[in-house]
């Protein structure tokens, strides 16, 4: 029987758990015999560069690298072949759509299978990818939890527990200062990590993208939180949350997306300009809550979602993406994966909660 060849990729940003759907692909071709599995160097850039980069990944490659944060066959956000970056000798970029000649190029390498790791956009791509005939499969990865069509992503859980742990330390040296301390956290349209941490850390202040925020409400509560110059207030701030109605952030060159970052201090301008009495600090936590070991749910759920795509090649399941929803891991088509963005609704039970409690959306 002819050997079959696999191609394994990670796009966009890195998360806790990436090295775990690897290992756990590689495990399972292991076993099964008949497969060989080899990962793209910073997602599909390892083959569309003119000297490819692939790897084959055996399992003394994967050995004990579920607990390592990061990918071992690298990330990018900037590989997207629906829309490649090329610079030209004068120094100016422009994008091009290459995905028929990537196409091409993965089947003439033999492959006949492809799994893509990686968040919404990631995801896109393999859908358009799949409908120019390529055999491809989707593991959902995002810290920022915005694939409705699974009920969580693994990373997710990992790095809220980073968000956690760092606001629980901020917590007590605002209570020692008297200090208003603001956290800011990833979230460019979802507010999962946010609302999760805001929750956990006991903050008073919770802001996320999806409930636009009004300056005097904020400042409002952060009053009801002091006498006689006494007290402290914690907020919690995802990076997209909105300041006077719009995002905080720049584009670089080169670089399709807003880089956001800088509401927490944007803030804190804010809420000085606006004499407010006590000491206002921020942290921005950035990339830590994508770095690190991840958690052990994190590893189960990667593993476990990584053994499922094999499955899925090894039975031709193709243009589908791997899911988790009732506590049970499943899968579900590309299109359907990536028709509807999971924004936190205001119905969702952990806005109640989170009111119930005292939390504050600003609005």
């Amino acid at each position: 029987m002819k050997t079959k060849k696999l191609l394994v990729l990670t796009g966009g940003g890195d998360c806790p758990g990436l090295n775990a759907v690897i290992r756990g692909i590689v495990k399972s071709a292991h076993s099964n015999g008949n497969w060989e599995v080899y990962g793209s160097i910073e997602a599909f850039n390892g083959i569309i560069k003119e000297k490819t980069e692939i790897v084959k990944l055996t399992p003394s490659k994967v050995s004990g690298i579920h607990v390592r944060g990061g990918t071992i066959i690298k990330t990018t956000n900037k590989g997207n072949p629906l829309s490649f970056p090329t610079q030209s000798k004068s120094g100016k970029i422009t994008y091009t759509d290459i995905s028929d000649k990537l196409v091409k190029k993965i089947k003439k390498l033999g492959f006949d299978a492809v799994i893509n790791i990686g968040g919404d956009g990631s995801q896109a791509i393999s859908q358009a990818l799949y409908k120019k005939g390529l055999p491809i499969i989707g593991v959902p990865k995002t810290i920022d939890n915005d694939l409705s069509s699974t009920d969580v992503t693994f990373g997710f859980t990992t790095a809220v527990q980073i968000a956690t742990d760092a606001f629980d330390k901020l917590v007590t040296t605002a209570h020692s200062h008297n200090r208003v301390m603001i956290m800011e956290v990833m979230g460019r349209d979802a507010g999962w990590i946010a609302l999760h941490t805001a929750i956990a850390g006991g903050a008073e202040i919770c802001l996320i993208p999806e409930i636009p925020f009004k300056l005097d409400v904020v400042i409002s509560e952060i009053k009801k939180r002091y006498r006689n110059g006494k007290g402290f207030v914690n907020i919690v701030i995802a990076e997209g949350a909105k300041m006077g109605g719009k995002i905080i952030g720049k584009k670089a060159e080169g670089d399709q997306n807003i880089k956001l970052g800088g509401v927490g201090l944007q803030l804190r301008k804010a809420l000085e300009d606006q004499g407010l009495e006590p000491q206002v600090r921020v942290t921005t936590l950035g990339h830590i809550q994508r770095g690190g070991t991840p958690v052990a749910f994190d590893r189960i759920l990667a593993t476990a979602f990584g053994v499922r795509a094999f499955e899925m090649a090894e039975k031709g399941k193709y243009g589908r993406m791997v899911t988790y929803v009732n506590n049970k891991v499943s899968d579900t088509t590309l299109s359907k994966a990536i028709k509807e963005y999971n924004f936190v609704k205001k119905s969702h039970y952990l806005i109640n909660t989170a009111k119930k409690i005292g939390v504050s959306f600003g609005n």
